[in-house]
């Protein structure tokens, strides 16, 4: 396979494991690699789908705009074309607002939703916010990508012992071709499922660092919007749990899993008409 036909582009996949369907979707400026930590223990339960949205990774990087509905479209003609009816999603920052937008529009083919330090409203409706959104533009624009991927890096992964995880950073966010890496960002400023999750009625896992950039409160507060969610704070993470807290964070997301499969054999979600 790697390379998939979609949508008038060209996305790269890798698939990995065996059992039900898991799809994996990554955070700005990486790939399916970014869930190289996770690999290994997840394959061993689930069938894993590895894409790189497009502009990003290996996948085609097809003049902008774009938007993330429209990733949410690719994937889901990914998994036609791959021949999964439903499946299970986690997504992590980006590929998180991914996640939502795909159980919004297919909610009855998705199995369960596990979201780590991804929001469900990007819009820059506090100063927080407009400031973290206008920073990373304008570090792109004066600083060029492999500069900015460079205090990126520093900010997610400060501690002495985790020098090979800034130098990931820097080698896989700084190597973006800059065009895709701003028109990747801009689909995500802005955009929001705040006022439409209520309509999310899958089973979803919530994870949220302790030092992530949003601040817990507000965390809680957007959770609280989904029916059927659990929230779980991974205590002395940031931005990069599935980096820095890896093995909680396996541990987190094979429980629910677990937890959501085997009642998924047992109850029938009933969906709104």
């Amino acid at each position: 396979m790697p390379a998939l036909p979609v949508n008038g582009t060209s996305i790269y996949c890798e698939c990995a494991g065996r059992g039900p369907p898991l799809l994996l979707i990554h955070g700005l400026g990486s790939s399916g690699d970014d869930w190289a930590f996770q690999r290994e223990d997840f394959a061993r339960h689930f069938t894993l789908i590895l894409p790189d949205l497009r502009g990003s990774g290996r996948s085609a990087k097809p003049p902008g705009p774009y938007a993330i509905a429209q990733f949410a479209t690719d994937l889901w003609t990914l998994l036609d074309a791959l021949g999964i009816q439903s499946t299970n999603i986690l997504g992590f920052s980006l590929g998180g607002a991914v996640a939502q937008e795909m159980a919004l529009a297919q909610p009855a083919r998705v199995r369960s939703l596990v979201l780590c330090n991804a929001l469900a409203n990007y819009r820059t409706d506090t100063p927080r916010k407009w400031l973290e959104a206008r920073m990373q533009v304008a570090l792109v624009r004066l600083l060029g990508l492999p500069r900015t991927a460079r205090l990126i890096a520093n900010r997610l992964f400060p501690h002495e012992d985790q020098a090979p995880k800034r130098q990931r950073v820097v080698d896989v966010v700084g190597a973006n071709p800059k065009a895709a890496y701003m028109a990747t960002v801009k689909a995500l400023i802005g955009w929001s499922a705040l006022d439409r999750i209520h309509a999310i009625v899958c089973p979803v896992l919530i994870l949220a660092a302790e030092f992530d950039y949003t601040p817990l409160a507000d965390r809680r507060t957007e959770a609280a919007h989904f029916p059927h969610a659990q929230f779980v704070v991974i205590d002395g993470s940031r931005h990069g749990t599935p980096f820095d807290a890896t093995e909680r964070f396996n541990a987190c997301v094979l429980d629910f899993l677990e937890c959501a499969t085997e009642s998924s054999a047992h109850h029938a979600i009933s969906l709104p008409a």
